[in-house]
């Protein structure tokens, strides 16, 4: 049988190197946010008449490109990353922009008539185009303007939302566990659920960094926030059940009986069908949804993906080995 335990650093190798890395990806490839963390503008049209998917491509290709380069010289600067996609089933076509106001600057301080004007004119201007198209109805169903304030505001919070939630679930973890085995404190449980948790977060966020900088309309965004805050609820799951099984076969008089490292190895292949299947059955889902769901949520369930094949990898090699070496019961 392959012992985790015995192996333990390799997957600690291999996890710290990740994670070093994911810590540091920000400054290797950059930080694609959206206009949520950033600030900017979200454009939605009512699109009929012609064909929503060769209206998309248009948007994207020429379109805003030449929107873009139309505009005055002292705003095209203001306008950043953009983003156009179709809402499922419906004929609605989302275009996104991101505003940089550290361009814009009058007296040390945003110069905000500037970077509104910059906001109106590319409105006024993407609208006019999709009025060219040849037998195109088009309506503007919704504008939605987003402050760089309320971007930071709205990053803080998302953060630590993040840390709150890790520390509430160790929290909780050492009192669900405490006095449930003769000898040990239930600290351990607790460290191991922070040091995996954490992983965990900042692994997929490491991911989903680099897959934004090769494919920018994934961005970093409250989306991304909500999946990171999803997986810390899955991964913590599939932590405990392996920890469970752990005070039950310290508990049992044959199990018992054995080094401690032998009780781990064991308790983690008593759970590996378990974890393994319900991992597998996720990503399905999560594939498919990726796949063929909504342009709009991709970039959150990419998120999932990553979150949850980290999190397995953190259940099984390395939250249940470390509780080892925070013991020192070999």
């Amino acid at each position: 049988m392959f012992s985790f335990v015995k192996n333990r650093f390799y997957f600690y190798a291999l996890a710290f190197g990740l994670f070093l890395f994911s810590i540091v990806s920000p400054w290797i490839v950059g930080l694609n946010q959206g206009i949520d963390m950033t600030g900017g503008i979200q454009i939605e049209y009512n699109v009929s008449g012609v064909s929503l998917d060769t209206t998309v491509d248009s948007l994207k290709e020429t379109i805003i490109p030449q929107v873009k380069s139309s505009l005055p010289t002292d705003q095209q600067s203001i306008i950043t990353d953009t983003l156009v996609y179709q809402i499922s089933g419906t004929n609605h076509i989302v275009v996104e922009a991101g505003i940089d106001e550290s361009v814009a600057q009058l007296d040390g301080k945003a110069d905000l008539p500037r970077i509104e004007a910059a906001k109106t004119v590319f409105n006024v201007a993407v609208k006019k185009e999709l009025d060219k198209i040849a037998g195109a109805t088009v309506t503007e169903a919704q504008y939605r303007n987003v402050g760089a304030s309320f971007g930071d505001y709205i990053k803080k919070s998302g953060y630590l939302t993040l840390v709150l939630a890790i520390i509430a679930i160790s929290l909780y973890i050492q009192y669900a566990f405490r006095g449930s085995i003769a000898g040990m404190a239930s600290w351990p449980f607790a460290v191991v659920t922070t040091i995996s948790l954490a992983h965990d977060v900042v692994i997929a966020f490491g991911l989903y960094v680099v897959t934004s900088h090769f494919f920018p309309e994934f961005k970093i965004d409250t989306f991304f926030i909500t999946a990171m805050l999803t997986v810390l609820g899955y991964s913590i799951n599939d932590t405990i059940v392996v920890m469970d099984r752990i005070r039950s076969n310290l508990q049992h008089p044959k199990t018992a009986k054995g080094s401690f490292s032998q009780l781990i190895d064991t308790s983690i292949w008593d759970t590996m069908r378990r974890s393994l299947f319900t991992t597998f059955t996720i990503v399905i889902v999560l594939v498919a949804m990726f796949l063929f769901g909504p342009e709009s949520i991709k970039g959150f369930t990419l998120a999932l993906i990553f979150g949850t094949l980290v999190g397995a990898y953190s259940s099984i090699c390395i939250a249940s080995p470390l509780l080892v070496d925070l013991t020192g019961k070999k």
